[in-house]
């Protein structure tokens, strides 16, 4: 047997699996129970409404409610009011409530349904509710709070790729799964065409499963990291002789800590030439003058 589920991110009930998996219930019992659990706090509902609203029947469903009492899990308990009047008031339990000599047992692994009974339900314990609309709203605005602005960008560029291809269809809670993934692409300079070219070409068929599928390529055609940039070698000049020198202030040569060496023969014949071709430049840009060609 293989199973496939889902991760819902709002409207859903979390159930000990020893509820569902307690084989002295019939499968009826347990359906109604889960159903009944599902139910926010003050919800009222009686047998014969389940029933007419249900195809067992009344005769099922009432079998059923007897089933859930004789467990714990269901209570019916009628409150004698100030004024005389008596008010019926229905409990439903997810682990049984009448066994006060049961021990619950140590943090570990879900338990089983086959090996003994389930844990025992305290009976002063403020009832366990699901989320309402409203706590809803409010618990995903923390959570949008809480992302970082990479994160947010992440998801929208990863919906954005895959928008045109419509077996690539992820839920919220998959696509920031993948966000991180998504993020490192972004951060060593790939763009929506990158992801594009890298996620959507050559799909299997059938398609199993689209987060899967976009996991391993983001993982396996992660674009190599760049190379860390080299800074950059300016120089300057030498305050005296104006030779280039890596650092500010004068070289080695006037400093007297290196002896200067040019070309024997050549060194004062360049030096006088270029001052020569310099003082030729200065004179013709100067105005009333007349350009004068400078010697190669």
């Amino acid at each position: 047997m293989r199973v496939h589920r889902s991760a819902p991110v709002r409207n859903f009930t979390v159930l000990p699996n020893a509820v569902l998996q307690y084989r002295r219930l019939s499968y009826t019992a347990r359906g109604l129970l889960a159903d009944l659990l599902s139910r926010p706090d003050g919800w009222r509902e009686d047998g014969r409404h389940m029933a007419d609203t249900s195809p067992q029947g009344r005769g099922a469903v009432r079998r059923a409610l007897k089933e859930l009492t004789d467990a714990g899990y269901y209570r019916v308990e009628k409150i004698r009011m100030p004024d005389g009047t008596i008010r019926t008031e229905t409990h439903v339990y997810d682990a049984p409530w009448f066994t006060p000599d049961a021990t619950r047992p140590a943090p570990g692994g879900a338990a089983t349904g086959a090996a003994g009974s389930p844990v025992v339900k305290d009976r002063q314990q403020e009832p366990t509710l699901p989320a309402s609309p409203a706590d809803d709203l409010a618990s995903k605005g923390e959570e949008e709070d809480s992302e970082t602005e990479e994160v947010r960008e992440a998801v929208a560029t990863l919906f954005q790729v895959i928008r045109p291809e419509p077996r690539l269809r992820l839920g919220e809670a998959e696509a920031r799964e993948l966000a991180p993934l998504v993020a490192q692409w972004l951060a060593r300079g790939s763009t929506s065409a990158d992801l594009a070219h890298a996620l959507l070409p050559g799909l299997p068929t059938p398609m199993h499963s689209a987060a899967a599928v976009l996991r391993y390529r983001l993982e396996h055609k992660l674009p190599p990291a760049r190379p860390a940039a080299r800074p950059s070698t300016r120089y300057t000049e030498c305050a005296k002789c104006h030779d280039p020198v890596p650092r500010p202030g004068i070289c080695r040569p006037c400093a007297g800590l290196a002896t200067r060496t040019l070309p024997v023969g050549q060194g004062a014949d360049v030096a006088a030439a270029g001052a020569a071709r310099v003082r030729t430049a200065l004179r013709s840009a100067m105005p009333g003058t007349r350009p004068a060609r400078v010697a190669a």
